[in-house]
């Protein structure tokens, strides 16, 4: 457009005799980007709208601006008759000149237990938004490049972004050890990041790797999650008998073996971007990216546990407004695996995507940023849910019976309250929420599986040394909140899992054994199992470690 209006603005924007560049860059950006909004259909709430350019620029109109004069300001891009065409063109190479001397957000931390979590806000809600871009990520070299940058600060126009590196990437503390399984801990930093900025809801954004555990949050959370939106990831990325639009296991083997050689390269960039597989600029910035984010025995690791994951269960959980953006030709994730989404995803909505790249910023940005202006905008809060994802856990005294017999009741009795007050503490050392003893057994739930495990191995061996011996059954799926207690379908079958439990053992459903992947947390076959009143055969695992 060489030639147009908004070039014509543009230079005397940037070259304006009298006033310093990089502070009247910004002002120009604000005043023009405003005043494209005020002439577009899409103009929801003026003040609002204004209020959050100015927090997403740090800047200020040019009227409001002490260091750029009145008698100085370059005039409007109304005032020199442009076209609505023009002044989005304006919106972008201006942006594109002013990110490279932009104002970059103040990183914060978030306390998780000890650890810090690195996070950035930028411009005002509601809505708020959660951006997951991945399972590495770094919060502050990312500004580095002009194209992420606009991106995020386009973002910022009609929301409040939220970015944070999750523990072990980036800018934030490393892993803890022991971890819990990733997309436990991914709920746990989340809802740390959520309450260090002060809020009770948002959306959650999530690409890439970061889709499970986008999924296992809003499963688990539905309270803390305003809208989901999902790009470019999947449910589970390797092939199986029934879902074979998944990756077929040799190669995704193939892929891991050899990830810690191509991380941190430029030939990782032009898998991930092949629409940028010539800028070579990109892919050095890329590559040194990377090696900043995580290393590559990290990220081998991360994606050796990715290959093991299987969120399907949760899909039906999710009770949130859900968008599903997949690109059409991005090879290592079919679309298909996109429409798998969207499919079993209650009322969610599937948008094709053109290109091939992985990263949202690189290719026809202006569709998704579109897409998802319209659909947060277009959201409304649901009631607060009654049914939720959860890992309900039962435990029961082995040879209850015969011990009361022996010991006799008042014994007896001290050694119950003994178990409870027991039981009291570690359930809340965990995370979890008793919701009742049961005379001689408990039963409690947990946001994730790994806290779960934990508690149930923890509550086993305190007992053992007091000469109690229990047996423990988990499983994770929506449970119906009631007051004080929990109902469904999920309570009974983890009741069930117990009562075919042998005496000191833990064991736990195929869907706990899929959702602890990653972590230190390991689990044998049991084989099958017919567990009364539930139909069908369910396979088990004993829990071996910890």
């Amino acid at each position: 457009m060489a030639g147009c209006v908004c070039e014509q603005v543009l230079d005397d924007a940037l070259d304006h005799d009298g006033v310093e560049r990089r502070h009247h860059r910004l002002c120009v950006y604000v005043q023009v980007t405003m005043v494209r909004m005020r002439h577009s259909s899409d103009w929801h709430s003026g003040k609002r709208r204004e209020q959050s350019l100015l927090a997403a620029h740090g800047a200020t109109p040019v009227e409001q601006c002490a260091g750029c004069p009145q008698d100085t300001a370059p005039p409007l891009l109304w005032q020199r008759g442009a076209r609505p065409a023009d002044m989005r063109h304006f919106t972008v190479r201006v942006a594109e000149a002013a990110e490279a001397v932009g104002v970059q957000p103040e990183t914060k931390y978030a306390r998780l237990e000890g650890d810090r979590i690195a996070y950035q806000v930028i411009g005002q809600g509601p809505p708020d938004l959660v951006l997951t871009s991945g399972a590495f990520t770094h919060v502050d070299m990312i500004w580095e490049e002009p194209t992420a940058a606009l991106f995020f600060r386009r973002l910022a126009s009609f929301s409040r972004l939220i970015r944070f590196d999750r523990r072990g990437s980036g800018a934030s503390d490393p892993l803890p050890d022991p971890a819990l399984p990733p997309w436990e801990a991914y709920a746990e930093e989340l809802t740390a990041v959520l309450d260090a900025v002060g809020l009770e809801r948002a959306a959650l954004m999530a690409t890439e790797q970061a889709g499970p555990m986008a999924l296992f949050f809003a499963g688990t959370r539905p309270q803390r999650t305003g809208a989901l939106i999902l790009a470019s990831t999947t449910a589970r990325l390797v092939a199986t008998d029934d879902y074979p639009i998944g990756m077929p296991e040799p190669v995704a083997n193939a892929i891991v073996a050899h990830i810690d050689q191509l991380w941190g390269t430029e030939a990782m960039g032009r898998i991930i971007v092949p629409s940028r597989a010539d800028d070579e600029r990109l892919l050095r910035w890329g590559a040194k990216l990377q090696r900043a984010m995580a290393s590559p025995k990290v990220v081998q690791a991360f994606m050796r546990a990715l290959l093991e994951v299987d969120a399907r269960p949760i899909l039906p959980l999710i009770r949130s407004p859900t968008l599903v953006l997949h690109r059409r030709d991005f090879s290592l994730i079919p679309m298909a695996q996109g429409r798998y989404l969207a499919e079993h995803i209650p009322a969610a909505r599937f948008v094709e995507l053109p290109g091939a790249d992985l990263l949202l910023w690189t290719e026809h940005q202006e569709r998704v940023l579109d897409l998802v202006e319209e659909f947060l905008i277009g959201t409304r809060p649901r009631a607060e849910p009654t049914r939720v994802l959860a890992t309900v856990l039962f435990t029961d005294i082995v040879g209850s019976t015969e011990q009361a017999r022996r010991l006799g009741d008042r014994r007896w009795r001290e050694l119950l309250d003994g178990h409870d007050e027991l039981a009291h503490r570690l359930v809340e050392e965990a995370g979890g929420r008793l919701i009742k003893t049961t005379g001689d057994g408990i039963l409690a739930t947990f946001d994730g599986p790994g806290r779960g495990i934990r508690c149930a191995v923890a509550l086993r061996g305190e007992l053992a040394a007091v000469g109690i011996q229990i047996r423990a059954g988990l499983h994770t799926a929506e449970i119906e909140l009631r007051d004080d207690d929990v109902a469904g379908i999920a309570v009974h079958i983890a009741a069930r899992v117990m009562a075919v439990t042998p005496p000191g053992q833990i064991f736990a459903s195929r869907t706990v054994r899929d959702l602890v992947v990653g972590s230190d947390i390991a689990l044998e076959d049991r084989g099958t199992h017919a567990l009364k009143g539930v139909g069908d055969s369910w396979r088990l695992f004993a829990v071996v470690r910890p």
